[in-house]
């Protein structure tokens, strides 16, 4: 009997990293069959799925859209109005882990991960024994400037996001950043007040909020100061290291206001 075949699977997040990895290995591993996805919460910026979009037609692949079997709303009630938190990342577990190991069933597999030599963090590590991570930025040494040249030089270049948000990831992720609150009000106040509505609505009048201590509208109450602190620090960064990009900049801050980070099955 004929061994089963090995599966090749490399999740894209909308963000810099992943989408570099696609381009990496279609260069360096072009004979090896990749399956590409993307877990859907359906709680994403549009510019996610415009990117990805765009990352399907520069490199000729086709991303598979997972997807729980119950949305976000469905999970909430289960948790009984709790919203996610770096605490307690139901949102994780039931929208992004628990879909992609549906997809990976009982095939052996290999998950291709975005992590780069010069991070110190941990990405999606299955416990399930059928599927094996590699890191293949780790294992040849790319830092953070081979990744963004990837991007430039394949001509795919940076989500449209990263003009105000350095992390991919739902629209009310509560990994932002005060900053990045601030500017989803201003990009897209739509989102910003379905963030708030989850703040608001809840059956038996507890209050829970997306960032500790304050909620979306007290927050914004203060963006004047916000914004105003964020240009002080972003314009000391690029004193500080002229050469770098905007992106380049505005991450580093960002990192400096809140160096948390998120869970790679996310943010990438």
């Amino acid at each position: 009997m004929s061994k089963k075949k090995v599966r090749h699977i490399l999740g894209l997040s909308g963000g810099k990293d992943s989408t570099a990895l696609a381009i990496f290995m279609r260069r360096e591993y072009p004979d090896l069959e990749i399956e590409y996805f993307f877990c859907d919460t359906h709680k994403e910026l549009k510019e996610t799925y415009e990117y990805l979009g765009r990352i399907e037609d520069w490199l000729g692949i086709k991303i598979h859209y997972l997807e729980a079997e119950r949305g976000f709303d469905h999970w909430l009630d289960v948790y009984g109005g709790v919203l996610p938190s770096p605490k307690m990342r139901w949102c994780t577990k039931q929208m992004k882990i628990i879909p992609l190991e549906k997809w990976v069933g009982d095939d052996e597999v290999i998950t291709y991960v975005g992590i780069r030599a010069d991070e110190n963090r941990d990405g999606y590590i299955s416990t399930k024994p059928n599927i094996t991570a590699k890191f293949p930025f780790k294992e040849h040494g790319k830092v953070k400037a081979d990744i963004l040249r990837e991007l430039e030089e394949s001509g795919i270049g940076m989500p449209d996001y990263y003009r105000w948000r350095s992390r991919s990831g739902c629209y009310f992720c509560f990994f932002q950043r005060k900053y990045e609150w601030v500017m989803l009000a201003q990009e897209h106040p739509d989102l910003f007040q379905k963030a708030v509505e989850y703040e608001q609505n809840h059956r038996d009048g507890r209050t829970y909020t997306w960032t500790q201590g304050e909620t979306l509208l007290e927050l914004l109450e203060r963006k004047d100061q916000i914004i105003a602190d964020h240009e002080k620090a972003m314009a000391k960064q690029a004193r500080e290291k002229p050469n770098q990009s905007l992106s380049d900049v505005l991450a580093e801050v960002l990192d400096d206001e809140d160096s948390s980070l998120p869970c790679l099955a996310c943010h990438l």
